[in-house]
């Protein structure tokens, strides 16, 4: 009967992440299979594109998807609920909420306080997703099917409980991507009804737009878990191991400048050198200028001179 009412519990936290959550194993390292069975069926709905095809909409829409909720993950999610680097509205706090909510990658809430853990521990034992405490595969997405990478600490977010919204979709963190799953499936019919010539209809958008986009969107955010912190060069001695990537961040929109970001996690930029591609903060200076974002926290002269000095130490050796 407890083993029932466990599986009970978890099938639950597929729609309430709160359910049960008096009874949560915080410290529990163990695959949850039952709660994560989502997460793979996400994976395997991939393969639909078997079956489906493929035509040109269906990938642009999936890229341009893709980006979308890349930079509301970045941008957002990390640069605003996790660092608070600049500040906007609470209608624009909440829209990007959504999108980011979209990525099925939890709620902002959730997001925010495993990142500001990651920060505070990063690389040692308490540092739930590093590579060097459990390896390629567990820092990965090995921890996000335990119960210690589904709980969360309000406490590390308690600047943001004060927002009901936020609160809200942190709470029910699967009805967002489901919607989103849902309008998409209507509008590739929608498609296929008015405008056949594209070659797409509800099944081909879902897989594509949706499962496909949402699968490499995750496994493209968790790269800087398992890679960021092994691949790359350092700049800086911080005490982590954190690293610099020019093709993490391509792929990221900026964030794989990560030895810099653990540098100085204050700043809106990530890229301290002109060279050094940030698309996430070309995208936000944007919306400073729209108006929509304000008060972005610049990098220090000091760190900017720092990083100067140490990029002409290291011409120098070489």
């Amino acid at each position: 009967m407890t083993r029932v009412n466990s599986w009970l519990t978890n099938i639950l936290r597929w729609f309430d992440s709160e359910a049960g959550s008096d009874h949560l194993d915080t410290d529990s390292r163990a695959f949850n299979w039952v709660r994560v069975l989502p997460f793979i069926a996400l994976h395997l709905a991939c393969l639909l594109a078997l079956y489906t095809g493929v035509s040109t909409f269906a990938v642009v829409f999936a890229v341009a998807f893709f980006l979308v909720r890349m930079f509301a993950i970045t941008g957002f999610y990390h640069r605003y609920f996790s660092h608070k680097t600049f500040k906007t509205s609470r209608p624009a706090q909440f829209a990007f909420a959504i999108l980011g909510a979209s990525a099925a990658q939890r709620g902002p809430l959730w997001w925010a306080a495993h990142h500001r853990h990651h920060h505070q521990h990063s690389d040692n034992e308490q540092d739930l997703h590093s590579p060097h405490q459990g390896g390629f595969w567990w820092s990965h997405m090995g921890w996000f099917t335990c119960d210690a990478g589904f709980a969360m600490d309000e406490r590390r977010v308690r600047d943001w409980l004060k927002f009901p919204e936020l609160r809200f979709i942190n709470r029910f963190d699967s009805l967002v991507p489901a919607a989103f799953a849902v309008a998409i499936y209507l509008f590739g019919e929608a498609l296929a009804l008015w405008a056949p010539e594209l070659g797409t209809n509800g099944l081909q958008l879902l897989v594509w737009g949706f499962f496909i986009s949402t699968v490499v969107l995750f496994h493209a955010t968790v790269s800087i878990n398992s890679l960021s912190h092994v691949w790359g060069k350092r700049r800086f001695e911080t005490d982590d191991d954190s690293r610099n990537n020019f093709w993490l961040a391509l792929i990221t929109l900026g964030e794989g400048w990560h030895n810099n970001h653990h540098r100085w996690p204050q700043s809106v930029r990530q890229g301290f050198r002109w060279y050094e591609i940030d698309v996430t903060w070309y995208g936000l200076w944007l919306l400073s200028k729209l108006g929509i974002i304000w008060d972005l926290n610049p990098i220090p002269a000091h760190i900017q001179k720092e990083t100067r000095e140490l990029d002409h130490k290291r011409r120098n050796r070489s």
